[in-house]
C-alpha cells in the first residue's frame, strides 16, 4: 500500500512538473496588432490588449473582431463581438473600451480586429 501511494505522488509530482514547465517551453504570445482597416475615423490612441495568461498557456492564438459603436466625441460607447476565441475575447473589449477616436459630426460604428500571437 505504502508502494503504491509513492508511486501515485512520483507521477504527481512528474505531471505538476511537466505542466509548469509547458507554460515556461511556450512560445511568448503577446497581442501585437490592432487594426481598423477601412475605419470612418483616425484613432487617436488606442491601448493593446494583456494576453490572458489562460491563453498563453494553453497557447491559444488568433483574431479577434470587434464593432465598436464610437459616440460624437470619440468615445466607444458599445461593443460587440463579431469572432474570436472566447479565451481572447475579454481581453480585446477591455481594450478597445479604452480606445479614442477623432471626433465626429454624429456616432460611427468601427470594425477593430486584434491579433493575438
Amino acid at each position: 500500500m505504502k508502494s503504491i501511494k509513492r508511486k501515485i505522488a512520483i507521477v504527481g509530482l512528474g505531471f505538476a512538473l511537466l505542466m509548469g514547465g509547458a507554460a515556461v517551453l511556450a512560445p511568448k504570445a503577446s497581442a501585437q496588432d490592432a487594426s481598423t482597416e477601412g475605419a470612418k475615423r483616425r484613432v487617436r490612441s488606442k491601448v493593446l490588449p494583456e494576453y490572458p495568461a489562460l491563453a498563453k498557456q494553453m497557447n491559444v492564438m488568433g483574431k479577434v473582431k470587434i464593432e465598436a459603436t464610437v459616440s460624437a466625441d470619440g468615445r466607444v460607447v458599445e461593443t460587440r463581438v463579431v469572432g474570436g476565441s472566447p479565451l481572447l475575447v475579454n481581453a480585446a473589449t477591455d481594450a478597445l473600451k479604452k480606445w479614442r477616436f477623432e471626433p465626429g459630426p454624429k456616432d460611427s460604428t468601427e470594425l477593430v480586429e486584434f491579433e493575438f500571437k
